[in-house]
């Protein structure tokens, strides 16, 4: 029942006001957000990997609609790899790119300047041996997302698609996805959608899901499992055995910060495990979200704030 009234609260201006100001609201967001700097995502990439953990790191930022906001994050994204690079951590590391950061809202030749810039953010992931992966937005995004990645791929083909099982198109995407070399994160979906385009449901989100993850799972690309339900990531299991899939052509993906102690077992397993992290100022949004998908998540934040109001 709370997961509107979160995701309008998402996108309302006043509310983050209002959130942002209560002093203790930083260090209960430090649980999902790995900091709002450079050396903050470098830290956490380092302690993850200390784990057995791989990641996938979000520059957070949506909606840019200034050319130079757009500019600032790709030279983000760019500093990112190279402190990454330095450190070591840089190979088998992923981004992930909201489309819509780097400039495909601008007024004038939206979609062409956020192609320009993604191609910028994976030429200087390759050549620290890192992937991309282009976030997946609200519905409105899919169609010009999706029409990005096929002219990515023309020249970096290991660009990551994702693609979200609340969207009732997303079975036929995912045929159309499903093809050699294509990585494709499968999650649930975060944004508040109309039904006509979106199941509202639980229990349609997850057979939908079941659906979308066994055509990728019996398709020739290579699957990323983004979920935190236990039975959800038994079924991918099961489906990658049936499919004779490897521990490398394949993986699971979590949040920072949400179950971190099975994605630890995961990667015990000998499975490939990726924490998504993001980091930066604007995590009002993205944490928002957070809240919106899980109750647990709310009532973490509410016992945080009454702990250290």
């Amino acid at each position: 029942m709370l997961r509107a009234p979160l995701l309008a609260a998402a996108r309302s201006r006043r509310m983050r006001k209002l959130v942002e100001v209560v002093p203790a609201t930083r260090s209960v967001v430090s649980r999902f957000v790995a900091g709002s700097k450079t050396p903050d995502a470098a830290r956490v990439v380092r302690e993850l990997a200390d784990d057995g953990l791989r990641v996938t790191l979000d520059h957070l930022g949506e909606d840019t609609t200034d050319a130079e906001q757009a500019a600032t994050t790709v030279r983000a994204y760019e500093e990112l790899l190279s402190a990454l690079a330095a450190d070591g951590l840089a190979f088998g590391a992923d981004v992930s790119v909201k489309l819509s950061a780097v400039g495909q809202f601008l007024p004038a030749d939206g979609e062409k300047v956020a192609l320009e810039n993604a191609r910028k953010i994976c030429a200087a992931a390759e050549a620290v041996g890192a992937t991309v992966t282009l976030d997946m937005e609200d519905h409105t995004t899919t169609d010009s997302t999706l029409g990005i990645l096929r002219e990515l791929r023309t020249e970096y083909p290991w660009v990551g698609a994702v693609l979200q099982a609340y969207l009732r198109r997303t079975e036929q995407d995912c045929r159309e996805l499903a093809s050699e070399g294509s990585r494709v994160r499968l999650c649930k979906g975060a944004y508040a959608e109309p039904e006509e385009v979106a199941f509202q449901d639980k229990s349609e989100v997850d057979k939908s899901y079941v659906r979308c993850l066994k055509i990728l799972m019996q398709g020739k690309g290579y699957p990323m499992v983004a979920s935190h339900d236990p039975r959800m990531i038994a079924i991918a299991e099961k489906l990658a055995m049936d499919a004779d899939r490897k521990a490398d052509d394949h993986e699971f993906q979590m949040l920072y910060g949400i179950r971190p102690e099975e994605q630890r077992r995961i990667a015990g397993d000998g499975k490939t495990m990726r924490v998504y992290v993001p980091y930066g100022d604007e995590w009002y949004g993205y944490f928002m979200r957070r809240l919106a998908e899980r109750p647990a998540n709310l009532a973490f934040f509410l016992r945080g704030l009454a702990t250290r109001g």
